[in-house]
């Protein structure tokens, strides 16, 4: 077994306008994929542009927001993509959180994971339809598609299987992923030891109740790295993963990811650290220690083969947790992804 190394594409500035030069030369370099995440702008339109410029690549979403989107909606546009990309596209669903999802995106909010899981079990309902060309019977708790008519059905494609990935952190909606998915986003956050404790055990429960091989589930994380040309550059990047580690690590829904190595108390510290808003106080929490367990620490020439022994056997896909610039430190991912094969 190999791991895929795939890359980053961020949707912070002008991500259109980047997309095809982005891809490109994400291609170039030998990544096997390109994730885009949904934070300021759209997960979904920087893919369009990348599949008319690429031939190779997947391309997905880590990850588009299901509950601010209809089930039907988020099937037309993955289904537009999977065609324009000749069958390349992952797409990766994640719930956001309640105070989102009601304010920010004016959507109803109620049992996430069973929602999500109806939510996959309704795509794959109107894929089937767009396939066929055929009604369309849907009817659960969250979500009714019982309407398609001629007029409104893109109809078949050449490669219908369209893979469906969600992301989570704890238990509940990783069993979810073993259960109904055939993907599962770790967080950015975690180790080793919680993707080995945690993660892959509840996939495996879930996919036990369905009868389903929890190795069909692919796992794909991004990994926090600390790297650079001179200690000062090493320095600097650490303390900059210390600083987000001190964030994620603060959030409550995060906890089990500590709990994994007994660091519990640094979780009340940090939370109570964070509600009180002593953002500058929370980094000295996080140890090295803490650092070398979330984050992959090795010079430059020696990030790839460090991920290889980090994730063989543990993770399938693998992207930085570092900018990726076209024309930028090329040496420097071509080396990453070439090792870690």
């Amino acid at each position: 077994m190999t791991v895929k190394v795939d890359v980053g594409f961020g949707v912070e500035d002008n991500p259109l306008k980047n997309a095809g030069a982005t891809a490109r030369a994400a291609e170039d370099l030998g990544f096997a994929g390109l994730w885009t995440s949904e934070t300021k702008h759209d997960s979904f339109l920087p893919l369009a542009v990348a599949a008319t410029t690429t031939e190779n690549l997947e391309l997905g979403t880590s990850v588009a927001i299901a509950f601010s989107r209809s089930p039907m909606e988020v099937a037309q546009t993955a289904w537009d993509l999977q065609d324009l990309s000749d069958g390349r596209m992952l797409l990766g669903l994640g719930t956001q959180v309640k105070a989102h999802v009601e304010r920010r995106f004016s959507m109803p909010w109620s049992k996430p994971a069973s929602r999500l899981r109806e939510y996959v079990l309704a795509l794959r309902a109107i894929w089937a339809s767009f396939q066929a060309e055929g009604p369309l019977d849907f009817e659960g708790e969250f979500y009714r598609h019982t309407l398609m008519t001629p007029f409104f059905n893109p109809g078949p494609i050449k490669h219908p299987e369209i893979p469906i990935y969600i992301a989570g952190v704890n238990t509940r909606l990783a069993e979810l992923a073993g259960e109904v998915c055939d993907g599962f986003h770790v967080h950015p956050f975690h180790s080793p030891e919680y993707v080995r404790q945690t993660v892959k055990p509840a996939i495996a429960a879930g996919a036990g109740r369905e009868g389903r091989d929890p190795g069909d589930v692919t796992l794909t994380t991004s990994a926090f790295v600390v790297t650079g040309e001179s200690a000062e550059e090493t320095g600097r990047q650490r303390e900059a993963v210390r600083q987000q580690l001190s964030f994620y690590a603060s959030t409550p829904t995060y906890r089990t990811v500590l709990e994994a190595h007994g660091w519990e108390a640094v979780a009340d510290r940090l939370s109570r650290l964070a509600r009180e808003k002593q953002w500058r106080e929370m980094p000295r929490l996080v140890t090295d220690e803490m650092v070398g367990a979330f984050a992959v620490e090795a010079a430059p020439h020696e990030v790839g083969p460090a991920l290889k022994e980090r994730y063989e056997g543990l993770i399938d896909r693998v992207a930085l947790y570092l900018p990726f610039v076209p024309g930028e430190k090329d040496g420097f991912w071509r080396a990453v992804v070439g090792s870690a094969r």
